[in-house]
């Protein structure tokens, strides 16, 4: 062997013995940490003054509390606008500052890629991309928690140059579900020029699941909406003795209907939608708007009534009622003469009558109930609402009911 190998093979002995001995050093530290650890946590006496702060941790993970803290990526779905008549819905994985994910206009349903970051601060940039990655436009705005604890994003969006600015603004819907179910929109349109009117329809779809519960879902909310469109048209069509339209005065716009829809709640087992009604016949003074409602029982495939979040022989009407009354006085107060309602049209539209109580959803707050126009105060007024809350009706509550994980 020459002196090169044998040099060679002499260093290669010294690295080795040199490698099993920090190897057990490093045994031997961690078990000295590990045995610290262990005695720190049985020596502390008050956790509590222990535990950093919540303004503590963020300072610590390097984030503001504007911005907010996120350990694991989260999914977040959002509904808002562009300017004032481009409705849109985003879907938004965020993943500490970072942002992925992708939104589309209601009235198209073709996805657009976003990607961007939201800073410690709360400022937030979202950069959207088209099906061949040419980069279309930039949200630039703010990412910040409301008193409710959901997400609220506003800003401008512009061209990559800065062109077309438009204000936008989008809220966080309660849509929690674990795995990948997403709410779609479906519309149904139609124009009748003979007839002169219009119909845009709008209602959810469940899409991502097998589940045969899920479908079930979508076949009431799609009958709703059907139905809708069906008794529209037969008001449309004309009797024998009807006015031809076009002997109407000619500032007559025609006949119209439309239908949206808002997620009150949303999960695995449960989902609450609130529908707003508007239509329009041609001649009469105003517009009609009215509330309609499906809740559904994901876990079980059938909508749900009222009765079901009771305990049976509860007279949670008559406790509905009260508390209401009491939420509409209050708000009548606060709002003053701009509110337009009056105690003698609370107690009659809010009385412990169950007609009264047929548009109601479940919100993580309390039991929403949507009083129409001219039930509780004048159309003018609008639709009205009042939360109950669950702590309210927890002695009548169903405790295995849809109700029941609200009260843990």
């Amino acid at each position: 062997m020459n002196f090169r190998h044998r040099v060679f093979n002499a260093e290669a002995q010294r690295l080795r013995r040199v490698a099993k001995k920090t190897m057990a050093l490093r045994v031997f530290v961690g078990i000295a940490l590990s045995i610290t650890l262990v005695a720190a946590t049985g020596c502390r006496k008050d956790p509590a003054s222990q535990q950093p702060g919540a303004s503590s941790v963020a300072e610590a993970a390097g984030q503001h509390p504007a911005g907010g803290v996120v350990t694991s990526a989260q999914t977040r779905f959002f509904k808002g606008s562009i300017g004032d008549t481009l409705g849109l819905q985003m879907k938004l994985v965020r993943d500490g500052d970072k942002l992925t994910g992708s939104y589309f206009y209601q009235k198209v349903g073709k996805k657009i890629e976003v990607r961007g970051s939201v800073a410690n601060d709360g400022n937030l940039v979202l950069e959207e991309f088209d099906a061949s990655g040419k980069q279309t436009g930039v949200f630039k705005g703010t990412w910040k928690t409301a008193n409710d604890a959901a997400i609220e994003i506003s800003g401008d969006w512009t061209r990559p140059n800065g062109d077309k600015k438009s204000a936008f603004s989008l809220q966080q819907e309660p849509i929690e579900f674990s795995h990948a179910v997403e709410i779609v929109p479906r519309r149904i349109k139609e124009k009748n020029a003979k007839l002169k009117y219009e119909i845009d329809v709008e209602y959810p779809q469940l899409t991502g699941s097998v589940d045969p519960n899920f479908e079930k879902f979508n076949q009431s909310a799609r009958s709703l909406a059907v139905k809708k469109v069906a008794d529209f048209k037969v008001e449309m069509t004309p009797e024998a003795d009807d006015e031809p339209l076009a002997d109407l005065p000619g500032e007559n716009l025609g006949s119209d209907i439309g239908m949206s829809y808002e997620v009150r709640l949303a999960q695995d087992d449960l989902i609450s939608m609130e529908f707003t009604v508007s239509s329009y016949s041609a001649g009469a003074a105003h517009p009609n708007s009215y509330t309609e409602v499906l809740n559904f029982d994901l876990k079980n495939g059938r909508p749900l009534k009222l009765t079901d979040l009771f305990q049976p022989g509860a007279k949670y009407v008559q406790t509905l009622s009260r508390i209401s009354i009491e939420e509409l006085k209050k708000q009548a107060k606060v709002a003053g003469a701009e509110a337009m309602l009056d105690d003698d049209w609370i107690q009659k539209g809010a009385a412990a009558d169950a007609t009264n109580y047929d548009n109601w959803t479940i919100t993580k707050q309390g039991l929403e109930i949507t009083f129409d126009p001219y039930q509780v105060g004048p159309y003018a007024a609008g639709p009205q609402h009042a939360v109950v809350p669950y702590a309210a009706l927890k002695d009548i509550i169903k405790p295995d009911g849809p109700l029941g994980q609200f009260l843990k």
